[in-house]
């Protein structure tokens, strides 16, 4: 077998649905690689002639279209009302993503609700500019990711807001560590940055990405003017935000000496951040004046009423926990009462609006709910809130029960709605449109598990990293009901045998899992590109590859079985 080469997708393939995807995807992840290789280097003129060579390319633009064709919203169109529902209309598209003369058409505005009863203006752009947006990303977000900040974890490839909460508790865990939280909130984040310095400071085409930001929007029917912010809605505003924010780090701490001396540690999501000191007065009178002078340049500001110092044994929340140190000392991690009655409120909308429903359609639209409320909080310590939120959705179930069924005694309902499962004689089941008993979701049922923090520097664009993340990889296997069977399939694959030593896998050593095609230039993780590996072993092929190996021997010596 062969390595295919990484070249750019055939211009003329004009069927979508033959479209050769693995090519096009090995294509620009290996231009990504180049760009992180030539920013490293300080080489800013070739990342500037990748990007260009990136976005003018077949690959690029058909990635570009697929990512604004798959995505939630796929079906929601802009002014122009114009959806790429069929492969004939997103191939057009791909012939036009190389039109020269370029104009971005204006944005539609809606509002969607606050948790505090306002409501968020969103910008939501044509297909055409979205996809114009995606292609830009894909040249841009190499970059990001090389200048970000170490502990910024929002809208970030491979990061979440879990790394976020475990660097939050690395940093107030210990009983030396820092007691006073500096809680900052941007106002207005997205609708305020300056035009001018992201035009300045954004290395992408300035030509673009002035028509993006200065391309307005239609409300009402009325077309109003932007002069300032990136519209929240657009898939590259939430990279330039963050671009934005990078070096907000550097700016509050000058040197090691004074960051080790005020225990300062800085935690970023998106315009969410912390930052820690070991006193009120420092926080106070040196690490805010400087956060709010590294605002003002980008025409931005604190919001005072979510702008807050918090000594660490009263808590504060932050992303939907609520981060405290007890009296004993330990720190610990919970869901925050508003994200419980955010859950609260979501699920009693759901029975009020579904006050005749079938038990199997209400069942559909809560089991999503609960379940994904459950997985967000299961790294945190979440035991006895997952049990207190099923005793409340049962008491909402009860009462919707009830009020369906005002005449009937209560032991009629409870057999009509509640079965008897394991012992349990309580659980709320109904009957799906196959005759299969379809129960509810119980939060109880996750188990609690503590997440393991991304490496601050780790880049996945970057091939030194390939390693690191394809352990990671690992570790997710591993926490899924379906990791097993698929290690044991590619063990089975091959034969029990490491491919580069001939031995066998036993108990007293740990395996890693390699990507035969590195993920940072296309690979996917199908079993046909995967391959398990003795950790030495390991080392060894990336050791080889490093130094200029032939893949198409790599490749062969992988897959060539034990002997």
């Amino acid at each position: 077998m062969t390595l295919a080469l990484a070249t750019d997708a055939d211009s003329r393939v004009t069927d979508w649905h033959g479209v050769d995807w693995r090519r096009a995807i090995r294509y620009v992840r290996r231009l990504q690689v180049r760009i992180v290789k030539a920013v490293k280097e300080g080489k800013w003129r070739l990342v500037k002639a990748l990007q260009r060579l990136l976005s003018h390319s077949v690959s690029g633009r058909l990635l570009a279209v697929r990512r604004v064709t798959e995505n939630r919203g796929k079906k929601t169109p802009g002014v122009d009302g114009i959806v790429w529902d069929t492969p004939e209309k997103k191939m057009n598209a791909v012939q036009r993503l190389l039109q020269r003369r370029y104009r971005a058409a204006p944005l539609r505005r809606i509002y969607i609700p606050k948790k505090n009863g306002k409501k968020r203006p969103l910008g939501i752009p044509t297909l055409f500019d979205r996809a114009q947006q995606a292609l830009c990303k894909l040249g841009l977000e190499p970059v990001a990711e090389c200048t970000g900040d170490t502990n910024s974890y929002g809208f970030r490839p491979e990061r979440s807001a879990h790394d976020a909460a475990e660097q939050v508790f690395n940093a107030l865990r210990l009983k030396s560590s820092a007691q006073w939280i500096l809680e900052g909130d941007i106002k207005a984040c997205f609708d305020e940055i300056s035009h001018n310095w992201m035009l300045k400071n954004i290395p992408t085409q300035k030509r673009t990405l002035r028509k993006w930001l200065k391309a307005g929007y239609m409300e009402k029917n009325v077309f109003h003017d932007t002069e300032k912010g990136t519209p929240q809605g657009g898939i590259a505003s939430p990279l330039l935000a963050n671009m934005c924010l990078d070096g907000l780090e550097a700016c509050v701490v000058n040197n090691i000496t004074e960051k080790r001396q005020h225990k300062v540690n800085v935690v970023r999501y998106a315009d969410d951040f912390i930052i820690t000191g070991d006193s009120k007065e420092w926080l106070e009178q040196v690490a805010k004046p400087r956060v709010i002078r590294f605002l003002v340049e980008r025409g931005l500001r604190l919001s005072e009423e979510k702008t807050h110092i918090t000594h660490v044994t009263k808590g504060f929340d932050f992303l939907g926990w609520n981060i405290r140190k007890y009296p004993n000392g330990k720190l610990l991690i919970k869901p925050s009462e508003s994200s419980i009655k955010t859950l609260a409120e979501k699920t009693g909308e759901i029975l009020r609006n579904n006050r005749q429903a079938k038990t199997t359609n209400l069942l559909k639209q809560l089991n999503p709910i609960i379940r994904g409320w459950a997985n967000y909080h299961k790294h945190a310590v979440a035991k006895l809130v997952f049990q207190r939120v099923d005793t409340f959705i049962f008491k909402q179930l009860w009462h919707w029960a009830k009020r369906r069924h005002p005449r009937k005694p209560s032991h009629w309902v409870k057999d009509q709605y509640f079965k008897t499962v394991g012992g349990n004689h309580w659980v709320f089941t109904g009957v799906d449109d196959q005759g299969d008993p379809i129960r509810l979701f119980k939060a109880d049922l996750v188990s609690v598990t503590r997440h393991v923090k991304i490496q601050g520097e780790a880049n996945p664009y970057d091939p030194d990293w390939e390693n690191y993340f394809e352990q990671r990889y690992l570790q997710k296997w591993k926490c899924r009901k379906w990791g097993k069977t698929k290690l044991r399939s590619i063990w089975k694959q091959q034969g029990g045998f490491c491919p580069m030593c001939s031995q066998g896998f036993n108990g007293d050593t740990s395996i890693h899992t390699h990507h035969i095609i590195e993920r940072c230039k296309g690979g996917d993780d199908n079993l046909n590109n995967l391959v398990l590996l003795h950790p030495n072993c390991h080392r060894q092929v990336h050791h080889l590859m490093k130094l200029g190996a032939n893949m198409q021997f790599v490749f062969a010596h992988l897959t060539a079985g034990p002997g």
